[in-house]
């Protein structure tokens, strides 16, 4: 079995108990969340062999995300808590589609503090595949983490794969287009919306982007689609196909009660499948299958389904 590892942040999402603009809700429910968190935590309920390296305050916030990640059996040196910092918040709103809107409280905040160096070469060949996320990259010195570890994991033949997870609101002294494409170019696989590749400037349909994201060096690119379900291509340098491939498929039909986490359900479904030698069609059709069980309830962590469950989802 491959070995993963998944690095970025975890945080606290704020779920409000209505839909509505967020000025108008009365209360919310604490969540545990973060995109690399949601992530980790999909990979841990699919049975697969993985470590989360992650960083929260040492306050009490952090300790919940702490107590959280043990419950899903990430533990260890790995999971830090900075006695220096907080834990990031977000406030999230949800429209009427159960779409929604993020407000962040990340100014400083512990996630943006991981060090370069964390995990050393030694620790680092024991994985077979890195998941890192653009929001990651969004400060010091959490950027030079995120672009050391995967710049050595590339260097060391292990799968990287990495998430351009576009929130306009979170950019301030980098550039969303320029950390974007940092990611695309340490990358072998690329899940991304077609918001997120016109954000860092791409254009087309979704076979356009996924070769334009391509010519950038990731050799599979995962783009998902909405309730339209999702597209992979992969050039013939990807070890999952013999050539050139290109696979759609159309989703799941469902009565969505919140898409928080859909994207971190669906990344973390193809991570498992890919890693343990299902094909690119399989691979697509069970992360789509991950992600549509994931947004027939609340939360996005809350709601990630196991391995069974989404077996089940599939036979219905």
């Amino acid at each position: 079995m491959t070995r993963i590892l998944v690095a970025g942040e975890s945080l606290i999402d704020f779920i409000p108990d209505a839909s509505g603009p967020l000025a108008s809700v009365d209360s919310f429910d604490k969540r545990a969340g973060g995109a690399p968190a949601n992530v980790a935590v999909g990979l841990a309920r699919l049975d697969t062999d993985l470590d989360f390296w992650t960083r929260v305050g040492d306050d009490a916030f952090g300790d919940f995300l702490v107590e959280t990640l043990a419950d899903e059996g990430l533990t260890g040196d790995l999971v830090e808590q900075d006695p220096d910092a907080q834990t990031t918040l977000a406030f999230v709103s949800l429209g009427e589609d159960a779409d929604r809107e993020f407000s962040f409280y990340h100014d400083g905040t512990a996630d943006t503090r991981m060090k370069p160096g964390t995990i050393d070469d030694d620790a680092l060949a024991a994985y077979g595949w890195v998941h890192v996320d653009v929001l990651s990259l969004d400060t010091e010195p959490s950027r030079a983490a995120i672009i050391d570890l995967a710049e050595r994991a590339q260097g060391a033949d292990t799968v990287v794969s990495f998430d351009p997870n576009s929130r306009p609101e979170r950019w301030g002294e980098f550039s969303y287009l320029e950390a974007a494409k940092q990611g695309f170019r340490l990358a072998d696989v690329v899940k991304a919306t077609p918001e997120d590749l016109r954000e860092a400037g791409f254009e087309g349909d979704a076979p356009e982007l996924a070769r334009e994201l391509c010519a950038f060096g990731p050799h599979t690119a995962l783009i998902t689609l909405g309730d339209e379900g999702s597209y992979a291509y992969a050039t013939a340098d990807a070890p999952w196909v013999d050539e050139e491939t290109e696979v759609t498929h159309d989703g799941y039909t469902v009565d969505p009660v919140d898409t928080t986490g859909a994207g971190d359900a669906f990344t973390a479904g193809m991570i498992a499948a890919l890693s343990s030698g299902e094909s690119l069609a399989e691979s697509l059709a069970f992360g789509n299958a991950v992600a549509a069980t994931t947004t027939t309830a609340a939360g996005a962590m809350t709601a990630l389904p196991t391995r069974e469950e989404v077996e089940a989802f599939r036979t219905e």
